[in-house]
């Protein structure tokens, strides 16, 4: 393992892996934001209601 950081600087390595976890986490948190169940800062939206229109009396045969 620690020929490993013999090819990689470990500042850079670090930095970058760090780099990368922050993005993922801010990319993980703004997707769970945008639904409805997950958003924990507006809370869930309601429901819109849709109107249905009656279905047409049957007529008799």
């Amino acid at each position: 393992m620690w020929r490993i950081w013999l090819l990689f600087d470990p500042r850079r390595a670090l930095v970058g892996l760090f780099t990368f976890l922050l993005v993922l986490a801010l990319i993980i948190h703004f997707i769970l934001l945008s639904t409805n169940r997950f958003n924990w800062i507006e809370g869930p939206r309601p429901a819109v209601a849709t109107q249905n229109a009656p279905l047409p009396a049957a007529s008799p045969r």
